[in-house]
């Protein structure tokens, strides 16, 4: 969040009425989040994972003994006031699609079966060149342009908003990653996007088509994969103009969350770093799509980023100069969404003396992610009824790539993007900002 956004926000306006929760991808992700909020409001579950619904913020002085709740302090959308909406090129309703993704068990899904079956997902905007490994795609948007397709997703919105009787909305994508694209003349300015969406341009993929409907119908828009989405000038200036609030990207859910834990903790101590080796095996449909090069390529722009930049190697060379950062993810189907990543860390301590650290992370993926998809689209409400626009780098917590205001660096650290993340809460709401010095309590 850039200093002339945080200096704009207003008192934030209450969470009147219901919320609309839009999934572009209706896939193990979105049906495990689907599932989770339907258990949790029956309370057949806790929402383990949800910082929105299970974390506190401290307020004022430690004395003060101020703590509550961040969803009793901060005026969020309640989870019986949550709508949903979503897109798939695969036409399996919500049950259909959560039985088959493995993620949840049978005795988690039957008691709200009826509810999951009356979630189907909306015809998607699909190609099979941006994610050429799905292959069951017959529920599919066709139209005369993608410019026409765009404003099909807007009416989707639209109508879905209408019958549910939503008042807000909010996107999250949950589809899988695209293949790998670099921003060209065609994302500069909205009069080239929407040209370049006129003329089929290869350059828009379709997540680009959600992200512009989002913000013209004036949602906030959340990127949980690392695809070129709502990124780019064009974008970025229809959200300003729009007032829309837009984060990402890429969800950090198992090996990178790693990463920017044990990486801030090398540096802190000041220890060195030779080497990390990360891979993975994941056998669901996003390790399918990953199976192949360019959507994988996507991918490893977003995992590489991370060490870099919390290590600094051009600051501290002697520590970090030149580091062998190696990742891999490898598509095993009888994995399913149990996500298992090693890493293997060669460090450097007093002298140079070398040491390991080894990690084995069995994981579940969307068990991660399920929670984030809640945080995202109740914060990202939040942000927009106070009156924040663009993007929301206070929300890096949840994010590999992290989006930042041109020429900054994305912070990565784990520890400050929680502390970023509060302190933003706490300055919406008029409360003091924590620093954390504590010298009043020793004088």
């Amino acid at each position: 969040m850039s200093d002339s956004n945080l200096g704009k926000a207003t008192s934030p306006a209450p969470a009147t009425g219901k919320l609309a929760i839009f999934t572009p991808g209706l896939g193990a992700v979105a049906t495990t989040f689907i599932a989770g909020v339907e258990r949790v409001r029956r309370g057949l579950s806790v929402p383990i994972g949800s910082l929105s619904q299970m974390a506190t913020i401290r307020l004022g002085k430690r004395t003060d003994g101020r703590s509550p709740l961040i969803k009793d302090f901060v005026s969020l959308a309640k989870l019986d006031d949550i709508v949903f909406g979503a897109w798939d090129p695969i036409p399996d309703n919500a049950y259909e699609s959560a039985v088959n993704a493995g993620v949840l068990e049978k005795s988690d899904i039957e008691p709200i079966a009826e509810f999951l079956k009356g979630i189907k997902p909306m015809p998607a905007v699909f190609e099979s060149r941006y994610v050429t490994r799905i292959t069951r795609a017959t529920n599919v948007k066709t139209g005369k342009n993608k410019r026409d397709l765009a404003e099909q997703i807007r009416a989707d919105i639209r109508n879905v908003m209408q019958s549910s009787g939503a008042t807000r909305g909010v996107m999250v994508w949950t589809g899988s990653t695209e293949t790998f694209i670099s921003p060209g003349p065609q994302h500069q300015t909205i009069e080239a996007f929407e040209k370049a969406m006129e003329e089929n341009d290869d350059s828009i993929a379709p997540s680009m088509l959600y992200a512009y409907a989002a913000i013209m119908e004036g949602i906030p828009y959340c990127n949980g994969a690392p695809n070129l989405s709502a990124d780019f000038p064009a974008l970025l200036d229809l959200a300003i103009e729009k007032g829309v609030p837009v984060s990402g990207k890429d969800f950090k859910t198992g090996q990178t969350w790693m990463k920017t834990i044990i990486a801030p903790g090398l540096k802190a101590r000041m220890l060195g770093l030779e080497g990390w080796y990360s891979t993975n095996i994941l056998g669901n449909r996003d390790g399918e799509v990953l199976d192949d090069p360019a959507s994988f390529k996507t991918k490893e722009a977003s995992k590489l980023s991370v060490l870099h930049t919390i290590l600094q190697p051009e600051v501290y060379p002697e520590l970090y100069k030149d580091f062998s950062h190696v990742v891999r993810i490898n598509y095993y189907p009888p994995r399913g969404d149990n996500k298992e990543g090693w890493d293997n860390i060669d460090i450097k301590g007093w002298l140079g003396y070398p040491m390991q650290i080894k990690i084995n992370f069995l994981c579940r993926d969307s068990i991660l992610a399920a929670p984030m998809v809640l945080d995202l689209a109740l914060f990202s409400d939040f942000a927009m009824r106070a009156g924040m626009k663009g993007i929301q780098e206070w929300l890096s917590f949840y994010y590999k790539a992290p989006q930042t205001a041109p020429g900054l660096q994305p912070e990565h650290d784990l520890f400050i993007q929680q502390t970023k993340l509060k302190n933003t809460l706490r300055h919406l709401m008029g409360e003091e900002q924590i620093t954390h010095l504590g010298l009043e309590y020793y004088q």
